[in-house]
């Protein structure tokens, strides 16, 4: 089987210390579990129960991440990530560890960010302000993939953010893992809705461009008003969808190209489905997030073959996401020259502010 090797950041890993992606002897410095209290549950996943909660001396709002029982490796392979990710823009912050000293059980505590869940959140951004906030996922994700590491689980549910500070987080980063070139994968990663097709064809070869393809489906759910965008059944019925949209004949040329095989599950289920114009996508309710650049973007990240999607670095210079560069521009000059009621001015003054206040 064949692969290849990323444009950017392939040898990260290769060329820092050893120590930077060797999480098996990492010593963990455990903090005090009695200096933390929860009050109510926020979530829970396979691997984890998270609760809101405070520092009981400080009273500084924190987020309880107690761990269920896994691997120690797995424990060890997350908080590494998130040591190496710390000074990372829009990554969330680990601010302790602890655990329970008779059960034993890991806890991590993260900063607490003020997010509407994004069912309720999404519907109610203006085309800039959804150009904003995927820039800031793209920035954050630009930087996990320059210190060798993917996501592997990128979707709604695991960015947070407070829109009265324009604060995004990206969470949850259980499932990330150090890049090496030529390293078989595990394709048993990521949210259905949100999977590359590399983890449905059992492709192990991927590399960070798999959360390129998570981004464009977020991006698409939301620009068109559709969510999940590609909404299979179940992990077959996943890549059948995708196929209904991307059409079936650039499947077959990345298959081919890889010499995959495709599950015997398929045989007889794909019809020969031809692309599907963005266009049709398209209604009154969503045109106003729809622009030339925004389908252009999603043309670069929704790609079967992952070595030709998008990189995160080139997407931090693709058109789509101009005017919020053009924003950080003005901000920096401090001229904000927006008329006062548009978002940009609203977004810049508040960026602004916090930077002064530093």
């Amino acid at each position: 089987m064949d692969f290849e090797v990323p444009k950017y950041y392939a040898n990260v890993n290769l060329e820092l210390p050893r120590d930077h992606s060797d999480y098996d002897k990492l010593r963990i410095q455990w903090g005090n579990q009695d200096d933390y209290e929860v009050t109510k549950k926020i979530g829970r996943g396979k691997y984890s129960e998270v609760y809101a909660g405070f520092h009981s001396q400080t009273h500084q709002p924190c987020v309880v991440k107690i761990l269920k029982p896994v691997k120690k490796k797995k424990i060890f392979r997350e908080v590494k990530i998130l040591q190496v990710l710390q000074d990372g823009p829009n990554i969330v912050k680990l601010l302790d560890i602890v655990r329970d000293p008779i059960s034993k059980t890991p806890s991590l505590i993260f900063e607490h960010i003020n997010n509407v869940d994004f069912k309720v959140f999404f519907p109610t951004l203006v085309d800039f302000e959804v150009r904003y906030y995927m820039y800031e996922i793209v920035r954050a994700l630009d930087y996990c993939h320059s210190q060798g590491i993917i996501h592997r689980d990128i979707k709604p549910h695991n960015v947070m953010i407070d829109h009265t500070t324009r604060k995004l987080r990206v969470i949850d980063w259980g499932l990330a893992e150090f890049y090496y070139p030529g390293r078989e994968y595990n394709v048993r990663v990521a949210s259905r809705y949100y999977k590359g097709p590399e983890l449905l064809v059992n492709d192990q070869y991927y590399g960070y461009t798999l959360d390129m393809w998570s981004l464009g489906a977020t991006i698409a759910a939301i620009i068109f008003k559709k969510e999940p965008f590609f909404h299979g059944d179940d992990n077959y019925d996943q890549l059948i969808k995708i196929a209904k949209i991307l059409g079936v004949d650039k499947l077959m040329e990345y298959l081919d190209k890889y010499e995959l095989e495709l599950d015997d599950h398929y045989n007889g289920r794909f019809k020969n489905y031809p692309k599907k114009k963005w266009s049709s996508f398209v209604t009154l309710e969503n045109q106003h997030l729809v622009s030339q650049e925004a389908l252009d973007f999603l043309d670069k990240c929704l790609v079967y073959d992952h070595a030709e999607r998008i990189t995160s670095t080139d997407a931090l210079s693709h058109p789509y996401f101009a005017p919020v560069i053009e924003m950080y521009k003005k901000i920096d000059a401090e001229i904000i020259d927006y008329s006062p009621n548009s978002p940009e001015y609203q977004t810049a003054q508040i960026l602004l502010r916090q930077r002064n206040n530093r």
